[in-house]
């Protein structure tokens, strides 16, 4: 079986790119505290991880995060899954850390690594 190559090659300028975005998004979801319509903050956080996760090699195509995070059985790598739902729990506690915090790093971090290694 050979290895998944995207169709693409993904540069640092793609990443850099991404990151901005992603940041963006966020300062947009905390400075209007839910102000945003809830659907499309869900679908704008859906995206999110949907493409922070392809930086990192995961295939899962934009409608299976989807469907992931709708509670449905998606056919896909278990680890790019669990990485889904674990990417939507760590979003879910970014409000409640502090970004100058190595302990909440470590939080975030162990949040977004559950069942994902030994």
């Amino acid at each position: 079986m050979s290895e998944y190559k995207p169709p693409f090659h993904i540069t640092d300028r793609i990443i850099n790119l991404v990151a901005a975005i992603s940041e963006q998004v966020g300062r947009i979801a905390v400075l209007s505290h839910g102000k945003i319509n809830p659907h499309l903050r869900k679908e704008n956080r859906i995206r999110t991880i949907h493409s922070s996760l392809a930086i990192e090699q995961n295939s899962l195509s934009l409608e299976q995060v989807t469907a992931i995070l709708d509670g449905k059985r998606v056919l896909g790598n278990p680890n790019e899954i669990r990485e889904v739902k674990n990417a939507y729990d760590t979003y879910e506690l970014l409000l409640s850390l502090d970004p100058n915090s190595v302990k909440d790093l470590l939080k975030a971090h162990r949040v977004m690594m559950e069942g994902l290694i030994l």
